[in-house]
């Protein structure tokens, strides 16, 4: 008879959890840590199925409901739980007027130390946990939008790309579960990284304060991008601080030349910059080699802060170098110009590179013409 194969057959069939052993809470914290981990695995399971493991699946859902059961019957271990219950499993089972032996006192160092019963945020050792969004209602159409968007190709999945791109409003998928970042607190500084503490919601109700670059190390490792709309991406281009000095306008623009070679280049955009309005600027549009001697249609504008013409100008020939357009017009005085800030690029690549000039974030990217798509250096 083989003795370790019985054995698995008797854990299988074991449907009132008799071979059970509930665990106890113990006063080690290396036993506390045991507990919280297997926690933690039940709200993950609950998580993936929306719902409590039961006996009646495979032996490791028995086995996780076999725990979740004892730690509903221990007081003690509810107590200890109740703030990592992100999905209130454990609603109801905590009697506050119980614990008769004040082990759960925070005296009582042998069972908890500060950091087991009290979230200090501005810690660096706070730990964000998810938990229920209490005012989901709030966004749950943003993801009901955002799913059609995504049905109808107006959003698309992108490999992610770097902290850089996390901006309010930011859809994104970690572990098979949209989010969305609803707000982004004060921004740090340290060895010449930068971090905040996030607002994340979650489309299964959810709601975390994680740290930009804590999401940022996740999606890394099993994240995706959603894709901003043009609305969002531009409204992000138009958030300023208080510290900001307004320099002037960047400005995308399109030819009405009636040159069939100009007319014929498809994703054709001049970006330009000037220091007044844009209407005034390309009003003599025709009578101007830089502007292809023909009239221009604005497609956007932005205003712009800390930023020079000179610094434009060498931010947008570094990266769009290849793409530039390579032509030679007679001007009114009879000589010939060849104007750059003429590129044939897709429009959608171009405003997220305004949207980099202004984070001053452009010198970690590059673009890929082949691809047509932007990459990290």
């Amino acid at each position: 008879m083989n003795l370790k194969n019985e054995l698995y057959k008797e854990l299988e069939n074991d449907p009132f959890n008799l071979l059970y052993v509930k665990p106890k809470l113990s006063t080690h914290r290396d036993e506390v840590k045991i507990i919280k981990d297997a926690f933690e695995e039940i709200l993950d399971f609950y998580e993936k199925n929306n719902r409590e493991p039961n006996k009646e699946n495979d032996r490791n859902e028995r086995r996780l409901c076999s725990i979740l059961e004892g730690i509903k019957e221990d007081e003690n271990q509810v107590k200890l739980l109740k703030e990592f219950d992100r999905y209130d499993l454990l609603e109801d089972k905590l009697d506050m007027d119980g614990d008769p032996f004040g082990l759960l006192e925070v005296n009582n160092s042998d069972i908890f130390d500060l950091k087991f019963v009290s979230k200090v945020k501005d810690s660096p050792d706070y730990v964000a946990q998810r938990k229920v969004c209490k005012d989901f209602e709030k966004y749950e159409n943003l993801f009901k939008l955002c799913h059609k968007d995504l049905v109808s190709k107006r959003r698309i999945l992108h490999d992610f790309k770097g902290e850089r791109f996390i901006v309010k409003g930011l859809f994104f998928v970690l572990k098979g579960v949209v989010g969305y970042i609803s707000s982004i607190g004060k921004i740090q500084r340290k060895n010449n990284k930068t971090n905040a503490r996030l607002h994340c919601i979650f489309e299964n109700g959810t709601e975390s304060d994680m740290l930009l670059r804590s999401l940022s190390a996740e999606l890394y490792k099993d994240g995706k991008i959603i894709s901003q709309l043009n609305e969002e991406i531009e409204s992000n281009l138009n958030q300023v601080s208080k510290d900001d000095k307004f320099a002037g306008y960047i400005y995308i623009l399109e030819s009405k030349s009636d040159d069939e070679v100009i007319r014929g280049i498809e994703n054709l955009y001049k970006i330009g910059y000037s220091t007044i309005k844009v209407d005034e600027r390309i009003k003599n549009a025709k009578n101007e080699p830089t502007y292809l001697m023909a009239d221009v249609k604005q497609i956007a504008s932005y205003k712009t802060y800390n930023l020079t013409t000179q610094k434009l100008e060498t931010l947008l020939h570094r990266f769009f170098g290849e793409s530039c357009l390579n032509i030679e017009i007679i001007g009114k005085d009879g000589r010939v110009h060849n104007p750059r800030e003429w590129f044939i690029v897709p429009l959608r690549i171009i405003k997220q590179v305004i949207l980099l000039i202004e984070n001053e974030e452009i010198i970690y990217y590059k673009y890929d013409e082949n691809k047509q798509d932007i990459v990290e250096i």
